[in-house]
């Protein structure tokens, strides 16, 4: 078993004074959800995501050794700007991996970073900025030990990413990611994602999602404060359950390609997810009258068609629209026709299946 203590480095075996680095990361769209945490950053439940391709931050960091080495020392950028407001994230972050990565003090970073969905458009960034920042930090630390094995080096960005925000940890490596100690999913762990290990049926490989924008504002409520609710929840034993029994059931589907029991399962986390922010202590409904129409034409659709699709949620309103390859002509025709209407200024996002984060 893997232990978080393995990734604490004892001595580099290179020196470097300078240097820069460009990784993007994408989004991910989990379909069993992880909601709720315990400490460290670590999932009440596993999860598993399908990693995005279009949606995904672009993040350049350069360094430079620098003199005094007794406090972090980084300028933020957004789009080629300062962007004030990021930092205390960045520094928390750094604060948190610094044991992982003691030369983080030895330099100053430029964090440059950019997405590529619109700003503010209710698409999680914290995900791919997370993960993309840990791409770049893990490429420092293999030019000051490129001894370091491939798969230390994905491990250990995914943990990196983890500690910035949970659900980065899907973006590093893999299409279809799980993260959390799962009994039956050989390999898992609580600390890091690993790349789903088993058969994967041809109905899956190009799987599209499309975004709906039903609500570009800011979160109604943050996911910190959402997972710290599952605390005292009256429901949350039997949802962490759900949870390992949902991925379990999700394993024979991945390899028979049964897209009628997936789309059972994906709908039923989506829906459960909000069940849980409606049942807690405070309460809040995320979704918007909008959200319930989507949901509804898609079932609508799907009954009259036959049409293999399916929706899931984030812990907000907009809708992810998920079908194989194979539907992407009809269903884009159904979203053109029929729920474009229900979106933010008619604006939504195609995207697809991907890969992870990638060296540009």
């Amino acid at each position: 078993m893997i232990a978080a203590t393995d990734f604490i480095p004892s001595k580099y075996s290179q020196t470097i004074e300078s240097g820069n680095f460009q990784w993007s990361a994408p989004s991910n769209i989990a379909l069993v959800k992880y909601w709720g945490k315990k400490d460290n950053q670590i999932p009440a439940n596993p999860s598993v995501s399908f990693t995005l391709n279009t949606c995904k931050t672009i993040t350049k960091l350069a360094f430079a050794k620098k003199i005094n080495t007794g406090n972090f020392s980084f300028d933020l950028l957004f789009e080629g700007k300062p962007k004030e407001e990021f930092k205390p994230k960045i520094q928390k972050f750094l604060e948190r991996i610094e044991i992982y990565m003691p030369f983080l003090k030895d330099y100053h970073f430029t964090i440059d970073t950019e997405n590529t969905f619109p700003h503010s458009s209710g698409i999680a960034s914290s995900a791919s900025g997370m993960a993309a920042l840990a791409m770049n930090l893990m490429s420092v630390e293999k030019a000051l030990n490129p001894a370091m094995t491939d798969d230390y080096f994905y491990q250990k960005a995914s943990l990196l990413a983890r500690l910035g925000s949970g659900s980065a940890c899907r973006s590093v490596k893999g299409s279809v990611v799980v993260w959390g100690n799962q009994a039956n999913i050989e390999g898992s762990s609580d600390l890091f994602g690993v790349e789903y290990p088993y058969a994967i049926h041809d109905n899956f490989k190009q799987f599209q999602d499309t975004i709906l924008l039903v609500d570009k504002g800011e979160k109604q409520v943050s996911s910190t404060v959402g997972h710290d609710l599952m605390h005292n929840h009256p429901f949350a034993e039997r949802r962490f359950a759900q949870a390992h029994e949902n991925l379990d059931t999700l394993i024979p589907i991945f390899e028979s390609g049964n897209l009628e029991e997936f789309i059972k399962v994906v709908e039923s986390e989506a829906l459960t997810l909000h069940a849980m922010m409606m049942t807690s202590m405070p309460y809040f409904i995320l979704m918007k009258p909008n959200t319930l129409q989507i949901i509804n034409a898609i079932w609508k659709f799907r009954n009259e068609t036959k049409t293999p699709v399916c929706f899931t949620l984030d812990a907000g309103a907009n809708v992810h629209v998920l079908y194989p390859k194979s539907s992407q002509e009809k269903v884009l025709q159904f979203i053109k026709d029929e729920l474009v209407g229900y979106c933010q200024n008619g604006q939504y996002i195609c995207d697809e299946i991907g890969i992870g984060a990638i060296r540009n």
